[in-house]
């Protein structure tokens, strides 16, 4: 059994590789938005390439094992792969061709509480208080993120529907993994994931380009007079595909499924912050008030705990 002091340094280890993904995922988007709207890619272009890509990669490191210990265990990767690849990021750009990014960034925020919610009501599982309000403090702080640069929250079913779908699937992700992770290592669970992400993709690329008669754009990553396409998309494939799901899924070994989908709050704070500096966008006195926020409901997750009169009313 570990002593105090290695459980304490290695749980800070995972806060600090949880903020790190956190980070990269955030900075993505500023990544994503110079190859789609600058070079032209698609939404499910992006994904493929990016994931297949790390795909390949991953490959080289794990190919002395393709297959999982059973049947059971494969089909859990497929509703991984899924749920964390191809229908997570597919629905989350068709809720963004249905409805407002400010929708979609805020009903994507909602994952750690459906995580939450999950936990508690179908696998009854304990969920602490403090991780319930800090989850509550940090969503409203994304809220003031998302909403400080004016754009209202207005409904539009369709896309909204979309986006909670995406959010309610990175959820499902986040338990079911839960299961593979002390039976597989880290870069067999993230390559069968990018695995079953790309496979199930593809026909909808396929499908998308032969529909619209849309040429593919995977030259233009080669295109030596832009650099800055190919620079994005490794940044895209190294750090916020490869390394950030290797670190993520190791970290949810350490602090479970909840608190680690709590530091997906960091991500609209960590875009807005980044836009700041790269594109020289303004932050709004309400951005800072979510700054504080999101930060503070962080901190209460992981250290408010119940009082033990608190906990014998429960029990009671």
């Amino acid at each position: 059994m570990a002593s105090p002091i290695k459980s304490n340094y290695i749980k800070a280890i995972a806060h600090l590789g949880a903020f790190l993904t956190a980070s990269a995922w955030g900075a993505s988007f500023l990544c994503t938005k110079v190859l789609m709207i600058d070079g032209g890619f698609t939404p499910t272009e992006m994904y493929v390439y990016r994931f297949a890509l790390a795909y390949l990669l991953l490959l080289l490191f794990t190919f002395r094992k393709i297959l999982s210990n059973d049947w059971r265990d494969e089909c859990l990767f497929m509703l991984c792969g899924v749920c964390a690849g191809s229908l997570y990021f597919i629905t989350e750009n068709y809720a963004l061709q249905n409805t407002s990014t400010a929708n979609v960034s805020l009903l994507g925020s909602i994952s750690p509480l459906f995580t939450a919610a999950i936990m508690a009501l179908v696998f009854r599982a304990k969920v602490g208080a403090g991780v319930v309000i800090g989850s509550v403090v940090a969503f409203a702080g994304v809220a003031c993120v998302i909403f400080s640069n004016g754009e209202g929250f207005v409904i539009k079913p369709t896309g909204d529907l979309l986006a909670l779908s995406a959010s309610l699937s990175w959820a499902i992700y986040s338990i079911a993994v839960k299961r593979l992770i002390p039976l597989y290592s880290g870069l067999f669970i993230t390559r069968k994931l990018f695995f079953y992400g790309v496979i199930t993709a593809l026909p909808i690329l396929f499908w998308q380009q032969s529909a619209t008669g849309g040429a593919y754009h995977i030259a233009r990553l080669f295109d030596f007079s832009h650099p800055e396409f190919g620079l994005n998309f490794l940044f895209l494939v190294i750090f916020c595909s490869l390394l950030a799901y290797l670190i993520w899924n190791e970290v949810m070994k350490v602090l479970g499924p909840v608190a680690t989908n709590n530091y997906l709050y960091l991500q609209p704070l960590v875009t807005m912050v980044a836009a700041y500096f790269v594109l020289g966008e303004k932050i709004f006195p309400l951005g800072y008030l979510g700054c504080a926020l999101i930060i503070g409901g962080l901190i209460i997750a992981d250290k408010l705990k119940l009082s033990p009169r608190h906990r014998q009313m429960r029990r009671v």
